[in-house]
């Protein structure tokens, strides 16, 4: 292993892909396994859209694209921005990648180098910390805790910055607590950018649709930092295009630029098919695909029922994406079969081989006392995986 670079050595695997292989292996194994892992709707893309890219494929876009995508596909993004967040972009500030997780990635190493700190609030999702990481940043944590809906104050932000920070990252709604903020808190963080205006901020609203509180506010509304942040979405989650790969941000000229250089390095533009069929995502209205929101809240539902009949678990109500986050500490500290459950890795195992559940440690989002369970799939398996959850809990 020495001959490989330092970096990627430090670089941790993604725990959601690593638990969503588990599940592989233990179904290879010939076990009925369920699995809660992964952020992926089982629903399939909408005909409408898999029309599009039928049509793209017959009219032979087949050909290499600008790097930041058509000129009709940043003007679908446009109008989507303006449409559904109130927010203006130039098409100079729009950049499509190939999914909000490379979106991310480019921004993150626009931005980020040796000596900057990047204020994660906690818990965050996966892959921010080893971006920066990666990047060369210094993560700063900042943990809100489910007696606070997994919400960092705009107080407790402000203590956090230094002249060092360079970067905030956060989602609304919030993988994986399924926390939204409302307009009035982005509107006090707002604020603290605006007292501290070497901060960026990326606003990652990839679960912008699975919102059940309302109307998503995003962070770049606000005038007197639009400059300094960067939104990011996606198709993956609210279109169900997750194998589609397709993200995209809004952010201003420079850096969009930055992130057009950086990308037409080491992939340059996201498949043509895939944009042809994204402009018919974008310039569709929301209430195309509103039967998969409202179908997950109803499961949101059965999930929190169940869950709530779990002695020693303690939920709250995420207002957003499709995740529970429940706090697992009344277990941590068990022993079964002369084994301890130490963290929360050890009790998604423990799970995995008793139960056949397969979920994601709270650890890989910086809360070690909590455990992450999917709801984005279908009722039979939830109220199964949950049945199980609670029989092999109750054996601690």
């Amino acid at each position: 292993m020495d001959f490989l670079s330092h970096k990627v050595q430090a670089l941790g695997e993604s725990e959601t892909l690593a638990m969503a292989r588990l599940s592989r292996e233990l179904k290879e194994q010939g076990y009925d396994v369920i699995n809660l892992s992964l952020g992926e709707p089982d629903f399939d893309t909408p005909d409408f859209i898999k029309k599009a890219a039928h049509e793209a494929i017959d009219a032979n876009f087949s050909h290499y694209t600008p790097v930041p995508g058509y000129k009709d596909l940043q003007e679908a993004i446009q109008r989507k921005f303006k449409r559904d967040n109130g927010l203006d972009y130039k098409l100079t500030e729009i950049v499509a990648s190939t999914g909000a997780k490379q979106s991310i990635a480019n921004v993150v190493f626009a931005l980020v180098e040796e000596g900057d700190e990047v204020i994660l609030p906690v818990p965050y999702w996966v892959s921010y910390k080893e971006m920066v990481n990666y990047a060369g940043g210094t993560c700063v944590f900042v943990e809100a805790g489910i007696e606070e809906n997994f919400k960092v104050s705009a107080a407790k932000l402000e203590a956090a910055i230094t002249p060092a920070t360079k970067l905030v990252i956060f989602s609304s709604p919030c993988n994986p607590s399924g926390s939204v903020w409302t307009y009035e808190e982005l509107k006090e963080w707002a604020a603290v950018f605006e007292r501290h205006p070497h901060v960026y901020v990326i606003a990652d609203e990839i679960y912008e649709l699975m919102n059940y509180s309302g109307k998503n506010p995003s962070l770049a509304s606000f005038a007197g930092i639009r400059d300094r942040v960067i939104t990011v979405n996606g198709l993956s989650k609210g279109f169900a295009m997750t194998g589609w790969r397709f993200g995209y941000i809004g952010a201003n000229e420079q850096i969009a630029q930055a992130v057009v250089k950086i990308q037409g390095q080491y992939t340059s533009a996201t498949s043509s098919i895939t944009q042809r069929a994204a402009i018919a995502a974008l310039n569709a209205d929301p209430s195309e695909v509103r039967y998969m929101k409202d179908e997950f809240l109803r499961r949101r539902e059965i999930a929190l029922e169940l869950l709530g009949q779990i002695d020693g678990l303690k939920c709250n109500r995420p207002d957003g994406a499709f995740y529970i986050f429940p706090e697992v500490t009344a277990f941590l500290g068990k022993t079964y079969n002369g084994k301890k459950i130490e963290n929360s890795k050890d009790l998604c195992m423990y799970l995995a081989y008793e139960a056949h559940v397969v979920i994601t440690p709270g650890g890989a989002f910086g809360m070690d006392n909590h455990i992450r369970i999917s709801y984005a799939a279908s009722e039979k398996d939830i109220r199964e995986s949950i049945r199980r959850i609670k029989e092999a809990l109750e054996k601690l």
